[in-house]
């Protein structure tokens, strides 16, 4: 089995500090490499992989300003298209455009939809929903207009996230600065429940970060670390409390929340999108509906037993059960395929 595995060229495969869906096609790919799989991934040239790497944009479009994303995108993807013909399978984690080449060639496309940016898109997937596979990555993601083959949620390498038994008495917010992650709820929470809270990640929205973060960062009740590379990360997230994920918008996922509780920290989240998919409540974190609740949740963290949280991750989100499902995804459509030809 031959699987071309295209990802996004934003940032690099995998990412050193931010870039989600490159995060999730690395430990993807690597997976099914130890398990014998023949991976070509197609990503920026200084990405990392144990398969063949594919590339035709040497750096991620995130970090060249020197760079046209949407250049650069359109030759990365005909870069694949040209040579779909070497592959049985294309696994595409790059959104929408590819769909647009699939008609045109003949080997298969599975398509990972890592959430919807926007109504605004769905034409694309409507219209090759007959001939196309999709996967959702939640079931609170999924479009009833499309159909998918297969809901497979992310999983990842445990053995990155080392457990933490013991927590440092602080909350901690983990993503990009965006309203629609809820930096300023988190702030209010911990404000509230009298915490110290740590902010690490990248800004995504400087008017937001200037009018609802920076004034309240004084780094003592609440302290901006910037964006956390991998050599990092874990210690950040096993040391706190408890993670806030106080979400203004339907998440298709949520990595954040599963690397935290494979360190043994607990999550505080809104009831939003795929939340009570990843979190149980009040055994590996609570679901809130508001501020207030998410305050009196913090006063509860200490009941959670922290190696619930690794159990957890350990069953439900490793690296090995996602590339298993995808593994038997690619065999149904392969197969699929084979009958319809026949």
């Amino acid at each position: 089995m031959r699987i071309a595995m295209l990802s996004p060229i934003s940032w690099r495969t995998p990412p050193q500090h931010y870039g989600p869906w490159e995060s999730v096609v690395s430990v993807l790919t690597e997976q099914l490499v130890s398990m014998g799989v023949d991976i070509t991934l197609f990503a920026t040239g200084n990405s990392k992989t144990s398969g063949k790497l594919k590339w035709v944009c040497k750096h991620a479009c995130s970090e060249d300003p020197s760079l046209d994303p949407k250049v650069w995108e359109c030759l990365h993807i005909s870069n694949l298209m040209e040579n779909a013909h070497q592959f049985d399978l294309i696994h595409n984690h790059f959104d929408f455009l590819p769909l647009s080449y699939s008609g045109l060639v003949e080997t298969p496309m599975l398509t990972t939809i890592h959430g919807f940016s926007s109504d605004a898109i769905l034409p694309v997937y409507r219209k090759y929903n007959a001939q196309s596979y999709y996967a959702a990555i939640s079931e609170a993601d999924k479009n009833p207009d499309l159909d998918y083959s297969a809901t497979i949620h992310h999983g990842i390498e445990t053995s990155k996230f080392p457990f933490s038994p013991d927590s440092r008495g602080y909350l901690l917010f983990f993503g990009r600065i965006h309203h629609h992650k809820g930096v300023f709820e988190s702030i209010q929470v911990a404000k509230q429940a009298g915490k110290k809270l740590i902010i690490a990640g990248i800004i995504q929205d400087e008017a937001y970060f200037k009018e609802k973060v920076e004034p309240y960062i004084d780094g003592e009740t609440v302290d901006y670390i910037g964006s956390v590379y991998a050599d990092n990360k874990s210690k950040v997230l096993g040391e706190a409390d408890g993670l806030l994920h106080l979400i203004n918008f339907d998440e298709p996922f949520g990595l954040s929340m599963v690397e935290a509780m494979a360190c043994g920290t607990p999550v505080i989240a809104m009831r939003r999108g795929s939340i009570p998919e990843v979190i149980e409540d009040g055994k590996t974190g609570f679901i809130v509906e508001n501020i207030e609740e998410a305050a009196e949740a913090v006063g509860k963290l200490a009941n959670i037993n922290r190696g619930d949280c690794r159990n957890r991750v350990e069953k439900q989100f490793s690296v090995t059960r996602m590339a298993q499902e995808y593994l038997n995804l690619y065999g149904r459509i392969l197969a699929e395929r084979e009958n319809d030809h026949h």
